[in-house]
């Protein structure tokens, strides 16, 4: 069976730490940000570890399953 292709589109949202936990970035950050207030905004702008339940699905797109 052929390698399997990294998901290219995943590959730029999703980058894997050193120890092998997946960090992705905050959704709401880029428009509507008037009415948002400023603890909001400045909270968005940190990255996340991804969640367990979603780490799989993510794992096979970036092949590393």
């Amino acid at each position: 069976m052929p390698k399997m292709k990294t998901h290219r589109g995943a590959a730029k949202r999703f980058k894997v730490t050193a120890t092998g936990k997946i960090k992705r970035k905050q959704a709401g950050k880029s428009h509507l940000l008037a009415h948002k207030s400023r603890d909001r905004k400045r909270r968005l702008k940190k990255s996340v570890i991804l969640n367990k339940a979603e780490e799989k699905r993510v794992q096979k797109l970036l092949a590393r399953a």
